[in-house]
């Protein structure tokens, strides 16, 4: 059994990857969503359509067991037993196999492959937008549109086979079974499947409307929830429950509404299904009736026709509430691509190259990018980091060092001008292979939700134990590192940090980040306020680790702990976007300019430490 569950499990790839990005338009991305799974789709539908097509020859049979026990009674057996032999083969053998069969493909082969399969598309997709594509969003948000697009999709794929498929081969079997008795039949069957095909038509577009609008607003109170529950400290500081609470009310009120909109229409559409359902058996029923009364349909044709309408009137509901559930999934379905589709502003040319590292010169010509505005962002900043240059990056908030920072990791591309890497344009090169060859350190330490080692091992996936644990002791991690224990009773390396890091403090954010950025011992070498949450001690005894992990490198460290930057090869200057000093420090303090003044409002406490700590 468990090898026959691997075999149909296998029949369709959920990894496979997509070919180019989703279409912006329903069906393309439908089609974009499940290709590469046709052939199973395409069985499944056809396996729906056999039992679809089970409920006419149940009719018939019916009719013809009726009619065969209109006759005489005696040797009723005798004479019939070929029918009733295939009357019961039929209902304990063919019937229960295909309905077993297509509930087999159905569980086995669509919904879990399928489901797997566009979520792996989306979640690649998701990862190739720029970083503002999430800075503008609800992470929770987005995710919880990755998980609603992937279920409302799944649904209407499985829903269309196993529902629409099924009754499309029902109604086709019914029609033809009614011609075959009469074609008056026929006709009258044909003007009520007119009638009930334009009510799905008038509801169905204002049920998937309804259900877009719900959907957004679903979302909208996911990802409010996520992003108060993910800054719980900051709502609790601030003592600010009441305003969150009300924010999250006002988004449920919103939801509320747009259900009570749902509710109202989808109440209104089943009212009149069940009308509609009710003429059917009436209208066959009746009509074989006369016909039977006029000479023209014997009694095994009346239970038919009457199995036949009863049968559809029942499934007219079933199909019905289906498709109000298809074209509400549909609703969610686009509404989830208005968030998820949109094309990266940053992207791999179709000719790009990996990056070929060289020396480490790092090269910023005539940049400007200013966010879309004249006033933010760096102007025609032109700048060269020597391979092996130690270069330290000051300025106010908002003068342009963490933009610079950006553009030199190609999170953004520049409005005009180039960055480049040993003398290779970055927009002429893979991101992935430029980044690979950069180690960064930030003021906000990116922490995983996982074990020690896996935090610190990102920095090179491929690192063994001993590794991990040098790179941590040179970070002043290791001892921190091996008295940890989380939630569930795992200690040390092996204990999960929580979200975001949140059962570290900040000093063993930081360290964690270095130990990262040292076991990953990239030769450029970012350092963003890189013991900006570190204590005076702990800060002496990391640099020290970092004198050694930038020995070799080049190295570009934006600091407004000026002491931190005093033995660079040299110092940058930034104010408004654009860079107004350079030099070393002394020579810097010489000029008595802008880093002048910054070394003067921080006290002498800073000079006083490091020579105490010398």
């Amino acid at each position: 059994m468990t090898k026959l569950i691997e075999i149909l499990g296998n029949l369709i790839d959920p990894f496979q990857r997509a070919e180019g990005p989703p279409p912006q338009t329903l069906f393309a991305f439908f089609r974009w969503s499940v290709r590469g799974a046709w052939p199973m789709l395409v069985l499944a539908a056809a396996i729906s359509c056999l039992a679809g097509t089970t409920e006419v020859i149940t009719a018939y049979l019916l009719g013809q067991v009726v009619d065969s026990a209109s006759a005489d009674p005696a040797g009723y057996f005798a004479r019939n037993w070929p029918l009733l032999l295939g009357f019961v083969l039929f209902f304990i053998g063919f019937r229960p196999l295909i309905f077993g069969l297509s509930a087999t493909w159905q569980g086995l082969v669509v919904a879990p492959q399928v489901a797997t399969k566009i979520t792996a598309r989306l979640h690649r997709w998701t990862l190739t937008q720029p970083v503002e594509f999430f800075d503008n969003d609800f992470a929770g948000r987005i995710a919880s549109k990755q998980g609603q697009t992937t279920n409302a999709l799944t649904n209407v794929i499985v829903e269309v086979i196993n529902v629409g498929f099924f009754a499309i081969a029902s109604v086709t079997g019914s029609m033809v079974l009614m011609l075959s008795l009469d074609w008056r039949l026929a006709a009258v069957m044909l003007v009520w499947l007119a009638i009930y095909l334009w009510m799905i038509s008038w509801f169905m577009p204002r049920l998937r409307a309804k259900s877009k609008s719900r959907a957004s607003a679903r979302a909208m109170l996911g990802g409010q929830l996520v992003d108060t529950i993910t800054n719980i400290k900051t709502v609790k500081l601030f003592a600010n429950s009441q305003h969150e609470d009300s924010v999250a009310l006002d988004a449920m009120e919103t939801l509320r509404l747009q259900m009570l909109d749902y509710g109202a229409i989808s109440s209104a559409f089943r009212f009149a299904l069940m009308g509609v359902a009710g003429i059917l058996p009436l209208m066959l029923i009746g009509g074989a009736v006369l016909l039977w009364q006029a000479g023209s349909a014997t009694v095994g044709e009346i239970a038919a026709a009457g199995s036949v309408s009863i049968r559809l009137a029942q499934m007219t509901g079933w199909v019905s509430f289906t498709l109000m559930a298809i074209y509400s999934n549909i609703g969610e379905v686009e509404d989830g691509m208005r968030t998820l589709t949109p094309r990266p502003t940053v992207t791999d040319r179709s000719d790009a190259v990996a990056f070929e590292f060289r020396k480490g010169e790092v090269a910023f010509e005539n940049l400007t990018y200013t966010y879309g505005s004249q006033r933010n962002g760096i102007h025609n900043v032109t700048l060269t980091l020597a391979p092996g240059e130690k270069v330290g990056l000051v300025g106010a908030s908002g003068a342009g060092k963490s933009t610079l920072v950006g553009l030199m990791l190609r999170l953004y591309d520049p409005e005009s001008g180039r960055v480049s890497m040993d003398g290779q344009d970055l927009q002429d090169l893979k991101q992935e292979t430029a980044r690979q060859h950069v180690g960064m350190v930030t003021q906000e330490t990116a922490m995983f939700n996982r074990s020690a080692w896996d935090n610190i091992r990102y920095g090179r996936p491929d690192a063994t134990e001993d590794e991990v644990i040098a790179a941590a002791r040179a970070a002043k991690a290791h001892t921190f590192i091996k008295d940890l224990t989380d939630h569930m009773g795992r200690k040390g390396y092996d204990a999960h940090l929580g979200e975001r890091g949140v059962k570290l403090s900040g000093g063993q954010r930081q360290r964690i980040a270095l130990a990262r950025a040292i076991l990953k011992n990239a030769p450029i070498l970012v350092l963003d306020e890189a013991t900006s949450a570190l204590d005076s001690e702990v800060e002496a005894q990391i640099q020290d680790a970092l004198e050694t992990v930038m020995d070799g490198k080049t190295v570009l460290a934006i600091a407004h702990r000026l002491s931190t930057l005093s033995n660079m090869d040299r110092i940058v200057v930034m104010d408004a976007g654009r860079i107004v000093e350079e030099g070393a420090h002394a020579d810097l303090l010489a000029q008595d300019g802008l880093y002048a003044r910054y070394w003067k409002r921080q006290s002498g406490g800073f000079i006083t430490f490091n020579e105490a700590a010398e």
